[in-house]
């Protein structure tokens, strides 16, 4: 019985081989041959060259063959470039997805050529112009008996009586002309001028007014006092002078000043100098006139620094006819001049200052940048009206490019620093490598030379060898 069940289960097993058979082969066949075709596609000259490995966690822990990195991960591949990339030879160049470029937040800006011009701020101190503040003396002795003016910060006119002084050397003068003028016939000349010339001459070289010495000679009375008038128009900015005060020559009355004009102090410090100059215009705001532009010049650079606040003393004047600045007000003064009418120009974003050298982020389209060295000049901005202050970028203000960029080519205004990051990394990455192949090259010349040299012992050893065998032959003989 189990002879006759064996004998079924072989009949069994041949029926399912005979019909199931061709399938199996068939579908083998099928399997096979995709997995042929991607050989061949794998093996196809557009495949990726890999370039070396890469610790995944390290960049700088660098193979030439797969492996794991010290932390026990795989390495991860790293392709040679390809052929439409690897056109592009400049140092440091890398290549970025758009996804990324948009994720970081990557701005560019065209380099342009503009007008530059430089601002400077700085805080300015409203002050008297020195050449129209007078000091009003008397030139005699005497009582001051009446005051005019007697409040400080009063304004005055040319010719406004001021005080009326009592003086006995002015009686006695015009006593004395008065006298020469009733025997001006009898009296004989002195030189080319006559007795009461000289005396009326006396009298205005004590700034006796001329009203009077005209009232003393129609009406023949001595005047007990005389005024003093103002010298000029202002305002009183120091009075000493009281009634009933006794003065004498050199004594100061009053300090009268004229502010249709003020002069304006600025400190401007020492690398500022070169963009100073006289006649340059100036800008003016203050605090109480919020918005209003006040327009001067400079009029004066002071020749010697101050040496506790290592700046330099500049003087401004602006004109104030509607009297709204005042002495020792404080106002930012603006100070503007220009640095080139025809400057290579990116905005100052753009530059990575980077202790010796500054840097800046080349886009070249697709993804590409690369980093660039440049020569920096002065700082500055366009002017007022180009189009270009404030809306361009962040700030406005521009770096003069003296050296290392062209007109129309495209930087990078953000994210650089990342892009510099990763450029820096590549470089440094790539002059590892040739030091990794030159220490191969330097390991592979080695080997060969030990090769050689065991090769040419192995021959020496030969010929030896042949040679005791000949020394021992004709020994026999």
């Amino acid at each position: 019985m189990n002879k006759n069940i064996s004998i079924a289960a072989a009949v069994m097993l041949g029926i399912l081989i005979g019909v199931a058979g061709p399938y199996f082969l068939s579908e083998k066949s099928s399997i096979e041959a995709p997995v042929e075709g991607a050989l061949e596609a794998t093996s196809s000259p557009n495949e990726r060259k890999v370039k070396y490995w890469q610790a995944p966690m390290d960049p700088t822990y660098i193979r030439f063959e797969p492996g794991q990195s010290p932390m026990g991960m795989d390495l991860i591949s790293i392709y040679e470039v390809d052929d439409a990339d690897a056109t592009d030879k400049e140092a440091g160049t890398v290549k970025i997805d758009p996804i990324t470029v948009q994720t970081i937040g990557v701005r560019t800006h065209a380099v342009e050529r503009m007008e530059l011009e430089r601002e400077l701020r700085t805080i300015g101190r409203v002050d008297y112009d020195e050449t129209r503040v007078h000091n009003v003396h008397t030139k005699v002795e005497g009582w001051i008996e009446k005051l005019y003016i007697d409040t400080t910060g009063q304004e005055v006119k040319k010719n406004d009586y001021l005080l009326e002084i009592y003086s006995p050397t002015l009686v006695s003068a015009q006593e004395e002309y008065l006298l020469s003028l009733k025997h001006k016939g009898k009296i004989n000349e002195v030189g080319r001028e006559s007795i009461s010339d000289l005396s009326r001459r006396r009298l205005e070289l004590w700034d006796v007014p001329a009203h009077q010495i005209e009232e003393l000679e129609t009406q023949g009375i001595v005047k007990r006092t005389l005024h003093i008038h103002s010298p000029a128009t202002g305002i009183i900015i120091d009075k000493p002078v009281t009634e009933g005060m006794y003065t004498k020559p050199g004594t100061r009355l009053y300090t009268i000043a004229d502010i249709s004009k003020v002069w304006v102090y600025v400190d401007i410090y020492e690398y500022e100098l070169p963009w100073i100059k006289k006649g340059q215009l100036a800008e003016m705001t203050l605090a109480s006139y919020p918005g209003k532009i006040f327009k001067g010049e400079i009029t004066f650079i002071y020749p010697f620094m101050e040496s506790k606040t290592r700046t330099n003393k500049v003087r401004l004047e602006f004109d104030n006819t509607r009297g709204e600045l005042k002495p020792d007000m404080y106002a930012n003064v603006t100070l503007k001049s220009v640095i080139s009418k025809d400057a290579i120009a990116v905005p100052t974003e753009a530059v990575i200052k980077s202790g010796g050298r500054n840097i800046v982020i080349i886009s070249k389209g697709g993804g590409t940048f690369a980093p660039r060295a440049v020569t920096v000049g002065a700082e500055g901005r366009a002017p007022t009206g180009s189009g270009l202050t404030g809306s361009a970028h962040a700030d406005g203000n521009y770096y003069e490019i003296i050296e290392g960029l062209s007109e129309g080519e495209i930087v990078v205004t953000s994210a650089h620093f990342l892009i510099d990051s990763e450029s820096r990394l590549k470089e440094a990455i790539g002059k590892m490598l040739e030091a990794k192949s030159s220490e191969r090259k330097d390991t592979t010349s080695l080997e060969t030379m030990e090769h050689s040299v065991v090769d040419s012992m192995d021959d020496m050893s030969g010929m030896n060898n042949d040679m005791d065998e000949m020394d021992h032959s004709a020994m026999g003989h």
